[in-house]
């Protein structure tokens, strides 16, 4: 049973290394709740830079350097919880990644703790660049919107390799929480956030090794 218990998502998690994920629980979710599935795989050469660079100057700044886990961002979140605040923050894209493809949505320990496990089969056999591709290609990004292609379809009437860096730091800016903030339709704060993150994207410069071929 243990050897099953480890086997097991070992295994998926190499599959999904090389094939595409067709369905994430939050997909599914979504879907009996009414709400159609938009989604269309493209690798990542078919995703502008631009986008992959706001993504990682939104979300985890330091996605090259760390091994699936950010440490301070961990422990300011748990500070954060302790004071009273809600189980939330200190989520790499490996994390979320582990979240949107397995996982269920919610802030419970346990589901947390199911993150952090599955986090390190991500680690341990993915790239980084596959981990960025998924990212990209499952993340909710408005009702029924998923992955890059979608969204730039959706939002901006064109393919996602065609994103603009203005385009691309919109998209990054509704991250947390795409279902009540449009890229195409932005409001005060996300105009303001979309700013902040193309200023940080901008001093990324070229994307890093990691996710080059």
């Amino acid at each position: 049973m243990l050897l099953v218990i480890l086997a097991l998502p070992a295994l998926i998690t190499l599959s999904f290394a090389v094939v595409p994920i067709p369905l994430t629980p939050l997909m599914v979710l979504r879907w009996v709740d009414g709400a159609p599935v938009q989604k269309d795989w493209v690798s990542l050469d078919e995703i502008a830079p631009h986008l992959a660079r706001a993504v990682i100057a939104a979300e985890d700044a330091t996605f090259c350097e760390h091994f699936g886990f950010e440490p301070e961002a961990l422990r300011k979140a748990w500070r954060s919880y302790q004071r009273g605040g809600r189980l939330r923050g200190g989520s790499t894209i490996s994390m979320q990644t582990a979240k949107n493809v397995f996982l269920w949505p919610g802030r419970t320990f346990v589901r947390k703790a199911l993150e952090a496990w599955l986090t390190v089969y991500i680690e341990a056999l993915w790239t980084k660049r596959r981990t960025l591709e998924v990212y990209l290609n499952v993340v909710e990004w408005g009702p029924g919107i998923y992955g890059a292609e979608a969204a730039a379809q959706y939002h901006f009437h064109k393919s996602a390799a065609n994103l603009t860096a203005r385009e691309s730091a919109l998209l990054a800016a509704v991250l947390p929480s795409p279902r009540r903030w449009s890229a195409s339709k932005p409001g005060p704060y996300v105009r303001t956030r979309a700013e902040t993150i193309s200023t940080r994207a901008e001093r990324l410069g070229v994307l890093g090794a990691c996710i080059a071929h």
